[in-house]
């Protein structure tokens, strides 16, 4: 404590060097650096599989949390300042020094213990999920992972709150707590049984499906918020329809009754290759993607066990989308 300085703010000083640490090691940090090296938010945003907005509200949210400045434009170019020179030295340091350790510990006895907590939607925990639990746990039979199954919305705010580490969730919020640390893009779909009378169209409309009985997702799920901004403009609205919170319902009721389901191609893929049930895209905006996204804390690094778990995820979707775009190319 200096001279003239009081217990109090001696403390709450301490309390801004801790704060300013876990500001250091945040997933932002990987953000700064990308920015850094590739010289744009734009260059940093495609090699990071991020939105651009996304890079630049971390990048701003650090500089405010760190109270400089980190970059200054020069034509279309960003540059670093001095302050972000010193800060992209230390995390150079700090991440060749993690790597290493990392090496040395996994290959001298492997990744032996720790937790791994999880929030998922239920789409996801029905095909991807287990695949990539599985082959996780092969390699590290040690770590305890725990999975919540829930809504888009609620495994968002479950990384939100410490509840979970990784969060898999279509559309997260946007808020300067939470990293989209990944994302990929899926289109909506009408499902349906095989003999239903659309199911020889190619591509649908949401207008044309609503001349059917329909079963909706509920409210809190990201499809239902897309097919609402639809249906708002449109002048027909639902003959009849059921609503549900479970996607494995949805699916089961289009399978035995005359009614239309709405799912992205995510946990139908056995209902698909068995010839229960047919997916006929739909062409209205903004239906034609729906965004899995994987989403971690921006106000706490991920541990070393929750740090492996999100890389070996990342590596399996890459390896689950080149498998579907290759399929749509043969």
């Amino acid at each position: 404590m200096s001279s003239g300085e009081t217990p109090e703010q001696s403390q709450r000083a301490s309390a801004r060097q801790q704060d300013k640490a876990r500001n250091l090691y945040a997933p932002a940090m990987r953000y700064f650096s990308m920015v850094a090296e590739s010289g744009s938010i734009r260059a940093a945003s495609r090699e990071l599989n991020v939105a651009a907005s996304a890079v630049n509200r971390q990048i701003l949210w650090l500089e405010e949390s760190l109270g400089l400045q980190l970059f200054e434009r020069v034509g279309r170019r960003l540059r670093l300042s001095q302050a972000g020179e010193t800060l992209l030295a230390h995390v150079k340091r700090t991440y060749s020094d993690f790597d290493a350790t990392v090496a040395q510990l996994d290959a001298l006895k492997g990744l032996r213990r720790g937790t791994v907590s999880i929030a998922s939607v239920e789409s996801f925990s029905e095909t991807l999920l287990p695949d990539l639990v599985t082959t996780f746990r092969n390699r590290y039979p040690g770590i305890h992972v725990s999975v919540t199954v829930t809504s888009s919305q609620e495994a968002a705010l479950l990384v939100e709150a410490a509840e979970a580490d990784v969060g898999f969730t279509f559309d997260p919020p946007v808020t300067s707590s939470l990293t989209v640390a990944f994302h990929q893009d899926y289109q909506i779909g009408a499902l349906m049984a095989p003999g239903h009378p659309l199911a020889a169209e190619e591509m649908l409309s949401l207008s044309e499906c609503l001349q059917y009985p329909v079963v909706l997702p509920a409210r809190g799920l990201s499809i239902r918020s897309r097919l609402e901004s639809v249906m708002s403009r449109l002048s027909s609205t639902p003959r009849t329809y059921v609503e549900a919170n479970s996607l494995r319902f949805l699916r089961a009721l289009a399978k035995g009754e005359n009614v239309i389901g709405f799912q992205t191609l995510i946990g139908i893929e056995e209902d698909l290759k068995a010839g229960h049930l047919v997916f006929r895209p739909l062409k209205d905006r903004p239906l034609q993607e729906d965004r899995l996204s994987i989403v971690t804390s921006s106000l706490r690094a991920l541990a070393l066990a929750p740090g492996m778990f999100f890389n070996h995820a990342v590596m399996l979707l890459n390896d689950h989308h080149r498998n579907v775009v290759a399929k749509k190319a043969t």
